[in-house]
C-alpha cells in the first residue's frame, strides 16, 4: 500500500512584522538580516491566537483542498473529518505545557472525532518525523485509511525579543497535509510508486543545549512565588547549530540519493527547513547541487519550526509547481539535535 498526500494546507496570522520595523525596536536593519539570513519578514500572532487555533485553520484547508480536487469529491470538509483515523500535530509551542495534547485540542476544533491524536515535541523535525509516524500507524492497521500530520507554531511567544541574535529568526504559522492509503505500491524512488517512499531520521543529543528553552520542565520548575524575568524563551549557540544543520542537511540529501539512486535531476525540487538561507546555501555548494533546486519562502515567514516544510509544500502545491508524480525531497534539522528527510512522490 502507498501512503499519498491529497491534501495540504497553511495558515499565518494576519500581521506581517518586516526587517525594517524590527529595525525600529532592536539594534538591527533590514540589510543584515537578509544578508545573515534570507528572511524578509514574519508573521506574528495576537495575543489570543494559540498554535491549535493556526493548525486547525491548516488542517480545515488540508481537508477541503482534497475535496475541491476531486479526491474525496463526494464528502463535506465535516464528513471527511469524520473518515481521519490518525491525527498528529508537531510543535514547540504547544497550548500547553504537556497536558493535554495540542492534538486533542485541533481534533475538537475540526471534528476528527474518530482519530487517534498525538503530538510530536521534535522541534523543527516534527513534520518529517510525523509524515513517517503516520504513514506507519495507517499501514500497521488495515482499516486505518486516512492521517493529518500538522505542524503548528506560535514561536513569537517564547522569543525574547531584546535578543538579536534570535528574534529576527522565528514567526508563527501552521502548515498541513491529509495522507491517504491507496492500492499502489510504493515501489523505489524511481519510476515506480507513490506517496511517502522513504524517510530518514536521526539525532545527536549531545548537542542538545545548543538550542533549548531553560525553564519550565521538570530539570528546572517554575517555583511558587518566583519572580521571573526570563528563561521562557529560545536561547540558541548560533555557530553550533549552523554547524549542526550544514552538516545534517548535506549528509542526509548524500545519503537518500544514494541508497536510492537517485540524481539532482531526477527531483522537481528540495524542500528543506526554512532556518536560514546561508544554511541551505552551504549544503548546496558542498553537494553542488544548484541553489534554485531548494524552495526557499524565508522572505516571507522566516523561521517557523514545525510548520515551515508543510507551508513550502502547500505553497507549491497551490501554486501548480508539483504536478502528480514528481518526486520531492524534505529536510531538516531541529532542537535536540534532530535531523531528517522525506521522500515523496506527489
Amino acid at each position: 500500500m502507498a501512503v499519498e498526500i491529497i491534501g495540504t494546507g497553511r495558515a499565518v496570522p494576519d500581521r506581517k512584522v518586516t526587517n525594517q520595523e524590527l529595525a525600529g525596536r532592536i539594534d538591527t536593519s533590514d540589510e543584515w538580516i537578509r544578508s545573515h539570513t534570507g528572511i524578509g519578514a514574519r508573521h506574528i500572532a495576537d495575543e489570543n491566537t494559540a498554535s491549535s487555533d493556526l493548525g486547525a485553520a491548516a488542517g480545515l484547508q488540508a481537508l477541503s483542498w482534497a475535496i475541491e480536487k476531486g479526491a474525496v469529491a463526494e464528502l463535506t470538509p465535516a464528513e471527511l473529518a469524520l473518515t481521519v483515523d490518525v491525527l498528529i500535530v508537531g510543535s514547540t509551542t504547544q497550548d500547553y505545557y504537556g497536558c493535554p495534547a495540542t492534538a486533542c485540542i485541533v481534533q475538537n476544533k475540526l471534528g476528527v472525532k474518530n482519530a487517534a491524536a498525538m503530538d510530536i515535541t521534535v522541534a523543527c523535525s516534527s513534520f518529517i518525523c510525523g509524515l513517517e509516524i503516520a504513514a506507519a500507524l495507517l499501514n500497521t492497521e488495515p482499516r486505518r485509511r486516512r492521517a493529518l500530520v500538522i505542524g503548528a507554531e506560535v514561536l513569537s511567544k517564547i522569543t525574547n525579543w531584546e535578543d538579536r541574535s534570535t528574534c529576527i529568526l522565528f514567526g508563527d504559522g501552521a502548515g498541513a497535509v491529509l495522507l491517504e492509503k491507496t492500492p499502489d505500491n510504493p515501489g523505489t524512488a524511481g519510476n515506480v510508486g507513490r506517496g511517502l517512499l522513504r524517510t530518514i531520521l536521526g539525532a545527536d543529543g549531545s548537542g542538545w543545549e545548543n538550542l533549548f528553552v531553560p525553564r519550565g520542565g521538570t530539570r528546572a520548575p517554575w517555583k511558587k512565588g518566583e519572580t521571573v524575568d526570563d528563561g521562557a524563551t529560545v536561547v540558541m549557540n548560533g555557530q553550533a547549530v549552523y554547524n549542526f544543520a550544514v552538516g545534517a542537511i548535506t549528509d542526509t540529501i548524500a545519503k537518500m540519493m544514494e541508497e536510492e539512486h537517485l540524481e539532482i535531476d531526477d527531483l522537481k525540487c528540495i524542500v528543506p527547513h526554512q532556518a536560514n538561507a546561508r544554511i541551505v546555501q552551504a549544503a548546496g555548494k558542498r553537494l553542488k547541487i544548484p541553489e534554485e533546486k531548494f524552495y526557499l519562502n524565508l522572505e516571507e515567514y522566516a523561521n517557523t519550526s514545525s510548520a515551515s516544510i508543510p507551508i513550502a509544500l502547500d505553497e507549491l502545491n497551490r501554486s501548480g509547481a508539483l504536478q502528480k508524480g514528481d518526486l520531492v525531497m524534505t529536510v531538516g534539522f531541529g532542537a535536540g539535535l534532530t535531523y531528517g528527510g522525506n521522500l515523496i512522490r506527489w
